[in-house]
């Protein structure tokens, strides 16, 4: 593997006997010109940030600090979501309450992810959800693909497969609140856009851009 010329990585450890909080953890948070999130368990992830300094500290660099990034892979990437998924398995996601989300980081406002997406047919369970929070967008990343997100600009998607777009904002139709609980749902006019690389997405306005 060629070099990255990155002599100065350091890794953050957080975990059930090292708090976010430690003063050398979030020192070295401080100075950091890019934070990178790895693959795992995403609820391990918002257990150890939510609430925490860290958090905060992380925010304020990703909003005002030119030039820092944040990257995440897989978990890392849905925990930095409003709202992440992590529960719900093929057809039986069409059933209500046979999914789960919980709270992300929030680093993308508005925004419910999931990950792994194509490859393990998380199509229902992501259209669920939005249906059960259609003021949220839903957005699916498949394997070695991912979206770039820049200050005030549309992200724009990168890599070798494809993001999938669920939007329920505008549906005529959505029987959730009637249904008891392992009963099917449905939704009509849910928008889905299938993305690649160079293609772009609004936000803020949902609009798709080539």
């Amino acid at each position: 593997m060629a070099p990255l010329d990155c002599p100065h990585v350091r890794h953050l450890w957080v975990d059930e006997t090292h708090p976010a909080d430690d003063p050398s953890t979030l020192e070295r948070l401080r100075k950091a010109t890019l934070l990178f999130m790895s693959g795992g368990d995403q609820e391990r992830l918002t257990d150890f940030l939510l609430g925490t300094e860290f958090l905060t500290v992380l925010k304020d660099k990703y909003q005002h600090e030119p030039g820092f990034i944040v990257a995440g892979t897989s978990a890392g990437a849905s925990a930095m979501a409003e709202v992440m998924l992590v529960y719900g398995h093929g057809w039986r996601s069409l059933k209500k309450g046979r999914i789960e989300v919980k709270p992300g980081l929030g680093l993308l406002p508005g925004v419910l992810l999931d990950q792994h997406f194509a490859e393990r047919g998380r199509y229902p369970r992501l259209m669920h959800a939005v249906l059960d929070q259609p003021t949220l967008l839903g957005i699916g990343l498949s394997e070695e693909t991912g979206l770039i997100v820049r200050p005030d600009q549309p992200v724009e998607v990168f890599g070798d497969e494809v993001v999938v777009v669920v939007d329920a904002s505008e549906t005529t139709h959505n029987n959730l609140a009637d249904l008891a609980h392992d009963q099917i749902i449905s939704g009509h006019r849910l928008h889905v856009h299938l993305l690649v690389a160079g293609q772009r997405l609004d936000l803020n306005t949902r609009e798709v851009m080539q």
